[in-house]
C-alpha cells in the first residue's frame, strides 16, 4: 500500500489528461486533409483545435457549458453545447469521441454516427469500459508509461479538460464488441494502456 499511494501521489502532484495523450495517435488514423468534422464531446475544445488545423469545418459538441466555454475561438470551428445525439442530421468525414460514447445511449450512438459519416469517412473513438482482470494485466506496463507521461507532460496547473464531469462506464469491452459488431461491421477495437479502448471505423 505503500508503494501504491506513493505512486498515486506522484501523479497526483503532475497532473495530465489520459484522454489527450491519445490526440496523437487519433490524427494518425486520419487523412492529412478532409472536409466537415464533428468531436463529440469535445470539452474545452483542444482535439477540434487540431482537426481543425487539417479540416474545412469542425463542430464541436459538449453537455458542459462551463467545460466548453474554455473553448478558443476558431474561424472555422463551431462549438455547440447540448447532446450530440440532438444535432440535426449531417454528412461528416470525420467524428472523433474521446471519454464521451460512454456518456449516451450506445446502440443510438453508434447507429447515428455510421448514419452520419460520408461515403469513405472515419470514426475514432477513444473510450472507457468497466475494468476487467484483463486490464488489471496491463498494470506492469501501465504503471511505469503513467510515470514517465507524468515526468514529460505533467508540470503547470492541472489540465481544464480534467475537470468536465465524468460517468462511470456500465459495460465490459467484451460487451461492447457485440454491440459495434451489429453497428459497425469491419470495426477496429483495441484494449489500450490508462484503461482506455480505440476503435477505428472507416464507412
Amino acid at each position: 500500500m505503500g508503494i501504491v499511494a506513493a505512486i498515486d501521489r506522484f501523479n497526483q502532484a503532475r497532473p495530465w489528461s489520459h484522454n489527450s495523450h491519445y490526440y496523437p495517435w487519433i490524427l494518425r488514423q486520419l487523412p492529412a486533409r478532409f472536409g466537415a468534422a464533428l468531436d463529440v464531446g469535445c470539452g474545452s475544445g483542444d482535439l477540434a483545435g487540431l482537426l481543425a488545423a487539417r479540416a474545412d469545418s469542425v463542430v464541436g459538441v459538449d453537455v458542459d457549458a462551463d467545460i466548453i466555454s474554455h473553448a478558443t475561438a476558431r474561424p472555422n470551428v463551431h462549438h455547440v453545447t447540448g447532446d450530440a445525439l440532438a444535432l440535426p442530421d449531417a454528412r461528416y468525414d470525420v467524428i472523433t469521441a474521446v471519454a464521451s460514447l460512454h456518456h449516451m445511449p450506445l446502440d443510438e450512438a453508434l447507429s447515428t454516427f455510421r448514419r452520419w459519416l460520408s461515403p469513405g469517412g472515419t470514426l475514432v473513438v477513444i473510450g472507457l469500459t468497466t475494468r476487467t482482470p484483463a486490464d488489471y494485466l496491463l498494470m506492469p506496463i501501465a504503471t511505469p508509461a503513467n510515470m514517465l507521461v507524468s515526468l514529460r507532460h505533467g508540470k503547470g496547473p492541472r489540465p481544464v479538460a480534467m475537470a468536465a464531469p465524468v460517468r462511470a462506464p456500465n459495460m465490459t469491452l467484451r460487451q461492447l464488441r457485440a454491440h459495434v459488431r451489429r453497428h459497425l461491421p469491419g470495426a477496429r477495437i483495441r484494449r489500450r494502456l490508462f484503461f482506455r479502448y480505440s476503435l477505428v471505423y472507416r464507412a
